[in-house]
């Protein structure tokens, strides 16, 4: 069933708002990341415009630029729209890519930990009541969730709740732009497989954050995103998980 997006839009998210480019990679990595799944319309022209405080201009052109890049479909009709593509096309060509530079996929799970585990930890000591009402909701939505679109909507609050509990702008946009580099694997692999050791990460860290255990939130946060590397070394180098791999901390 289709569904309209509801945009989260940070303070700092579209940073070069005079840009087409620059609105079109703000939804680039929003996909990526799961804020937007297959099938998702995103809200009308001017709703969205307004929401990410740019001209409808710049916002047409970013929208045919991701058209273009096989991202977004545009239908016409009474029940038309910009909708998220199955992605089939910007998933093979950044396959492509981490298959041609091996040591990304690494490097940026690296990068996450860093980011995200000090987040975990921050979030502990920092979270309000809201947080906590928004990340138990998240976890909840994870473990009812009847198809993909619907996890990795879920899978992708949860971590975007957890950066903003950090209280920390400049941390919550690097979590965003770190995320946007990597598709979400929610929507490439087997759908039984993840789904309940994604759900026991989560409630874990959760838990953690709720209890104000910091240096345990970390921990676990840490854990999770190297299980997340594992499924997408499968999704990008096949069931071998060919490829270089650190030897730290596995």
């Amino acid at each position: 069933m289709e569904r309209t997006a509801t945009l989260v839009v940070m303070d700092r998210g579209v940073t070069s708002t005079a840009l087409p480019e620059g609105v079109a990679e703000y939804l680039r990595n929003l996909i990526h990341r799961g804020g937007l799944a297959p099938g998702d319309r995103l809200p009308p022209e001017r709703e969205l415009a307004q929401q990410l405080g740019v001209a409808r201009l710049s916002l047409r052109a970013a929208i045919k630029i991701l058209q273009d890049g096989g991202y977004i479909e545009v239908r016409r009709g009474q029940k038309g729209g910009a909708f998220v593509t199955e992605l089939s096309k910007p998933f093979a060509e950044w396959r492509a890519k981490m298959q041609e530079h091996v040591q990304e996929i690494d490097d940026i799970t690296e990068f996450r930990i860093a980011l995200e585990s000090h987040a975990a930890s921050l979030a502990a000591d920092r979270r309000t009541r809201a947080d906590l009402t928004a990340l138990r909701g998240a976890v909840a939505d994870i473990a009812k969730s009847d198809g993909r679109g619907a996890f990795r909507s879920a899978d992708s609050r949860f971590h975007d709740r957890n950066a903003h509990a950090a209280r920390n702008a400049r941390l919550e946009s690097s979590i965003h732009a770190v995320r946007g580099e990597l598709f979400s694997p929610h929507d490439l692999l087997d759908y039984a497989e993840p789904i309940q050791e994604s759900r026991h990460d989560h409630q874990a860290i959760y838990d953690a954050i709720r209890d104000r255990r910091a240096d345990r939130a970390a921990e676990l946060m840490r854990e999770h995103i190297l299980r997340t590397r594992e499924q997408l070394r499968v999704i990008v180098f096949g069931a071998s998980g060919a490829g270089p791999r650190q030897t730290g901390g596995q």
